[in-house]
């Protein structure tokens, strides 16, 4: 049978599993003792008939009907043909909207509860945020494309455009990144973190929603990448798998709570290379046009046209440049 409100949740009826004596009474209650205990902690208000939470599950449907959107031929249905590209799209859209509209709604609702904010006004600010997402959607079309042909000029094994946008992680994860981005800064940054971490989890890519990231950029193999929230990302750019770009050291609340916010991730500035599982940290800048050899180890700015290697860092030298403290 399926479970009322879950439609793809099967259970076993008791009968049938009668031999295994789970104790499923006793188990029950016990679980709903310790999310009550659970609540109390986190001194949560009994909420009934109310999802507090947007849905991962939701938003993996929306964010594969936005892709699709915007690359309708590559990444929508197999049977459409250009004739109805027009068609599809505005379809496509207009539900993919309203269930993101809905998603936003429970961010705001729980935000309001949680925060004590302005509950009255969460339908218009989240009809505003979706509506400047959705305006939002032509240009990030154009910037992703930069994004994939960065992608297929950056990589001798590509063979296509069409490859790298139905093949690479790396554009799977950077598309993501824009759509998210967008959320995040208009104001929904729950959203945004799920739809990151959906991609994160299909690619091993973790780009989060704050990181601010210029045209033209590409992820090669991609897997065990970390891009921070503060991070800067200049035009042009392209990173390497397992590269970090990480925070140094955290601030402290006087009762040793970790402060929230403040730049504390790396800056690269336009056309800079960072190879294979290279680690950058803290908020320091690397200068335009430089590269920072794999597996090296930075956690101090180097001027525009610098080449970092290992061997150079330890020798105290950057080629070209003297390295500084």
């Amino acid at each position: 049978m399926r479970l009322p409100g879950h439609p793809h949740v099967s259970v076993i009826a008791p009968a049938a599993c009668a031999e295994g004596g789970w104790d499923l009474e006793r188990i029950v209650v016990e679980l709903r003792q310790a999310r009550e205990r659970w609540r109390e902690a986190q001194q949560r208000k009994r909420e009934f008939g109310v999802r507090e939470f947007p849905s991962r599950d939701a938003l993996q449907e929306i964010a594969s009907a936005l892709c699709s959107g915007l690359f309708p031929m590559r990444l929508g249905p197999t049977d459409l043909c250009q004739e109805g590209e027009d068609f599809y799209v505005g379809h496509t859209l207009h539900s993919a909207l309203n269930a993101l509209l809905h998603q936003v709604r429970l961010e705001l609702a729980y935000q309001a509860r949680h925060d004590h904010g302005e509950a009255r006004s969460i339908v218009a600010r989240a009809e505003s945020i979706v509506h400047r997402f959705a305006a939002d959607l032509p240009r990030l079309r154009v910037l992703l494309d930069t994004d994939v042909q960065a992608a297929f000029d950056g990589d001798p094994a590509a063979r296509s455009v069409d490859e790298v946008l139905l093949c690479y992680p790396g554009v799977l994860a950077i598309i993501h990144h824009r759509l998210a981005h967008t959320l995040y800064r208009l104001g929904a940054p729950l959203v945004a973190r799920i739809l990151s971490e959906i991609a994160h989890s299909q690619t091993g890519i973790d780009i989060h929603p704050g990181a601010q990231i210029g045209a033209a950029f590409f992820i090669d193999h991609g897997t065990g990448v970390v891009i921070g929230e503060t991070a800067v990302i200049g035009e042009r750019v392209r990173l390497y798998q397992a590269v970090t770009l990480g925070a140094r050291s955290f601030a402290s609340e006087a009762d040793g709570t970790l402060s929230k916010g403040g730049a504390r991730h790396p800056v690269l500035e336009d056309d800079v290379v960072i190879y294979a599982g290279a680690t950058v940290l803290g908020r320091i800048t690397i200068g335009r046009g430089s590269s920072i050899g794999g597996n090296v180890w930075l956690t101090r700015s180097v001027p525009p046209g610098s080449h970092v290697t290992q061997a150079g860092l330890q020798h105290g030298q950057v080629e070209g440049k003297v390295a500084t403290t």
